[in-house]
């Protein structure tokens, strides 16, 4: 019987299965089909060369699956965390991102950035906190010659909610020492968000020495 036995496993494995596949067939511990099937020569039949070949497949997209499960969890607890904003909370949110991406200097009431998500912030926050009039805000697109220009004015009209006629004329970076991997890296340029005074005081040198006042005080706050 045992010989027989060894003559199926020794069949098997001329056919080009695995020893898993004969474990399962013949029921043999792989240590006992290694003793018997050691010297044979060996090559996968088809069926087990697909599974080798889609095992690192399937792995990886086991793992990224893990991954992206484990982002959104990590995603949804830190929501949790966070909590609702008080009407103080976004106020000194917004103050935060002018401290990271506004002007400081030359009484210029500006911020800067590529974000669509900061730039839209930002006018909720000027206009929400500072009182600032739709009227008083506009842009100035920083951009590249290969990006369509009024595609790009037209991209931040939306996130900003600032009108067309309110823009100011793109600034395009035509330096030809650039890097080649940058090219393409803002599809729609950087975004320079400025408050105007349009004749009101309160809404030029007043606000940026008041927005600077309360960083220098946030700053004398934080080393305590």
């Amino acid at each position: 019987m045992r010989v027989d036995l060894k003559a199926k496993v020794i069949a098997l494995r001329k056919e080009g299965w695995s020893y898993s596949v004969i474990h399962r067939k013949t029921g043999i511990s792989k240590s006992t089909l290694s003793n018997w099937l050691s010297s044979l020569p060996y090559t996968p039949n088809s069926n087990v060369s697909k599974r080798i070949k889609e095992g690192p497949l399937r792995s990886a997209i086991l793992r990224n699956e893990k991954r992206i499960k484990s982002t959104r969890d990590i995603k949804k607890n830190a929501a949790k965390e966070l909590g609702r904003l008080s009407q103080r909370d976004k106020w000194m949110l917004g103050l935060g991102i002018y401290m990271g991406e506004g002007s400081k200097t030359h009484d210029n009431i500006r911020v800067i950035n590529s974000n669509p998500e900061i730039i839209k912030s930002a006018v909720n926050w000027f206009s929400a906190n500072c009182d600032v009039p739709l009227a008083n805000f506009s842009i100035r697109v920083h951009s590249y010659p290969d990006i369509d220009q009024k595609k790009a004015m037209v991209f931040w009209s939306k996130v900003s909610g600032i009108p067309l006629n309110q823009f100011f004329e793109n600034h395009i970076d035509i330096r030809t020492n650039k890097s080649v991997f940058k090219k393409r890296k803002l599809e729609y340029g950087t975004a320079h968000l400025i408050v105007k005074s349009c004749g009101k005081i309160k809404f030029g040198v007043i606000l940026h020495r008041r927005i600077m006042g309360w960083i220098e005080e946030a700053y004398q706050q934080m080393r305590v």
